[in-house]
């Protein structure tokens, strides 16, 4: 894990400009914010910097652009709405460097709050080119990089500005490494990973890593068919990737020579259609699953299992859902192990850290993203993190780089 600074090193900071890389990529619709999640993730941040008198810059990209101003991308739109969820001014600046940027931020002072417009208006923002990345250093006495989302991108504003400016991790980074750390760097044992969702291919480097680094790998949704059709069990007319047999089988492979034990379901639930509450489904043996059944939940039995297996172990870390959970009643198992993971976090015996987006729903549907010991929102940054990559923008904060 990388060696970071926080803004506990920093000095004092009354009059100087702090550039803050944070996520405000939010949502929107009738230009309104339908969730402010991220926007609120930067308060920790931006109030502390602010109250201590730094002149606070908010650097941030929203939608994609491809380098072409686009009103309807524009950060002017979110400075209203991070206003009111900040509770206190905040100034809009109409571009993120150059001269007309820097003659702006020179008329703030100590404790304002602005937005840059969007990074992504340059070009240069997604080559992580070295000029761009220097004119917006030049804005900035110092950097912080707040946005765990965006770090898994070698961009000017995440990755190259960094080697500019002292840089420091705020405090919403600062708690994302750190509840990664205890799950996978130096995690009490023994460890379960839940790794769920439809597809196979999209988590490959997930499960290869996963293998060498758990207890108890617990697979489920589309995910299971795949490894249980490769098992030889016929699933029916279920959701999997049947061409990836022998990859499932290497996975399962190299998990027996890492003595870690993977769990697949032995009771589903199955229908002989995808739909809410379908007239067909039942509740069956694994070996049962009819030619024209789809298996779309984990079974009880297998559920309560898990729950026992997750009752022994001391860390947890969750990516997908077991079921197709936006579809009733196939979010029950999904829910249930959420709930499971839940109350052991909160009985103090189980560190649970999850991430990625269906995750964070599933949890919230479940109503326990609360009580899990750290939910991450980042999606790609956090599935590159389970893969065991190295993520430019943490490793641009690196304080011992040149020692």
């Amino acid at each position: 894990m990388t060696s970071f600074r926080t803004l506990d090193d920093l000095g004092d900071v009354s009059g100087k400009r702090a550039l803050v890389r944070v996520d405000l990529n939010v949502p929107m619709k009738d230009g309104a914010v339908t969730d402010d999640t991220r926007l609120r993730a930067t308060l920790p941040t931006v109030t502390e910097l602010a109250d201590k008198g730094a002149i606070v810059l908010l650097l941030a990209h929203f939608g994609r652009p491809k380098g072409e101003r686009r009103p309807d991308m524009s950060l002017a739109l979110v400075t209203r709405p991070y206003e009111h969820v900040l509770g206190r001014p905040v100034r809009f600046i109409d571009d993120c460097a150059g001269p007309e940027a820097a003659e702006a931020v020179a008329t703030l002072q100590p404790g304002d709050v602005a937005i840059l417009e969007n990074t992504r208006f340059h070009a240069g923002e997604e080559k992580n080119d070295a000029a761009l990345a220097q004119a917006m250093a030049a804005l900035g006495d110092f950097y912080v990089d707040d946005a765990f989302s965006a770090a898994h991108r070698a961009h000017a504003s995440t990755e190259r500005i960094a080697h500019l400016l002292p840089a420091y991790a705020g405090r919403a980074m600062e708690k994302e490494l750190n509840a990664l750390e205890r799950a996978l760097g130096h995690p009490e044992r023994p460890v379960a990973a839940v790794v769920g969702g439809a597809k196979v291919s999209t988590k490959l480097e997930v499960l290869r890593h996963l293998v060498g680094k758990v207890d108890h790998l617990i697979i489920g949704g589309g995910m299971a068919n795949t490894f249980l059709a490769a098992r030889g069990v016929a699933i029916g007319k279920s959701l999997a990737e049947r061409d990836l047999a022998d990859t499932a089988n290497e996975i399962l492979d190299a998990a027996d020579r890492a003595n870690c034990t993977v769990h697949l379901p032995y009771d589903v639930v199955v229908a002989k259609e995808f739909a809410a509450n379908p007239p067909s489904i039942r509740t069956c043996n694994v070996h049962e699953v009819a030619e024209d059944e789809m298996i779309l939940d984990v079974g009880p039995a297998a559920v309560e299992a898990l729950a026992d297996v997750l009752k022994t172990c001391r860390t947890l870390v969750w990516n997908g859902p077991l079921g197709a959970f936006e579809t009733p009643p196939f979010e029950a198992a999904t829910v249930s192990l959420a709930r499971t993971a839940a109350a052991l976090t909160q009985e103090g015996s189980l560190v649970s850290v999850a991430g990625g987006g269906d995750t964070v729903a599933a949890l919230n549907q479940a109503g326990v993203a609360d009580d899990f010991t750290f939910v991450s929102t980042a999606g790609g940054a956090f599935l590159e993190w389970m893969e065991g990559k190295e993520l430019p923008g943490v490793k641009a904060l690196d304080s011992r780089e040149g020692e």
